[in-house]
């Protein structure tokens, strides 16, 4: 020993911590050279069908009279603004596609940011605090507070909350203006009305 004491279990996987990622972070080559591929799938193979077919569709809208053109511009206005929605569109549904790319990549701190990220997201509640009998902090040293302990912690901490059944927030007794009761009206030859 060096004069520590290793209070981890033999066996154990500790999580590395996550790599920071601000906005004083410098990408890689290869990181710039995914996102300029990104930005080039994204626009040609998304942005561009989508804003083309919501353009189309919006003139067909216009052409059949469901939408209104605008009286002194005409279709214009609503043209663009599909097409400025289908391209944010296409972007967006591009994001995917590109974080899976970035996940692939070997030696990428944001590539590890993003599978340690989804690591996280996907494991159960208390995977990373069962793995090691102590919880790890983000220097990589082991803390003296044990993992059942930062547990109990936590659950006095965070509140609970239960969902509430439908039923029970709003019960046969309450009143809410809605009835059942079907009024039967007679009219008589002379065109007058009255309830039963």
């Amino acid at each position: 020993m060096n004069g520590r004491a290793d209070f981890r279990e033999p066996n154990t996987e500790v999580p590395r911590p996550i790599p920071h990622i601000g906005a004083d972070y410098i990408p890689t080559e290869e990181e710039r050279r995914v996102f300029a591929e990104c930005n080039d799938e994204s626009f040609w193979f998304r942005s561009v069908p989508l804003a083309a077919t919501s353009m189309l569709i919006t003139q067909g809208l216009i052409s059949k009279g469901i939408l209104s053109s605008h009286p002194k511009y005409g279709s214009i206005p609503k043209l663009i603004f599909a097409c400025i929605m289908g391209y944010f569109a296409g972007k967006l549904s591009y994001v995917k596609t590109c974080q899976e790319k970035f996940k692939n990549l070997e030696n990428s701190p944001l590539g590890e940011a993003l599978r340690s990220g989804q690591a996280r997201r996907s494991a159960p509640a208390g995977h990373y605090s069962q793995k090691s009998k102590y919880d790890t902090n983000v220097s990589g040293q082991p803390s003296l507070v044990p993992s059942s302990a930062a547990d109990n912690i936590e659950k006095e901490v965070l509140p609970r909350y239960e969902p509430i059944p439908f039923s029970s927030s709003m019960n046969e007794s309450t009143p809410t203006g809605i009835s059942d009761h079907i009024a039967q009206v007679k009219v008589n030859k002379y065109g007058d009305t009255w309830d039963e």
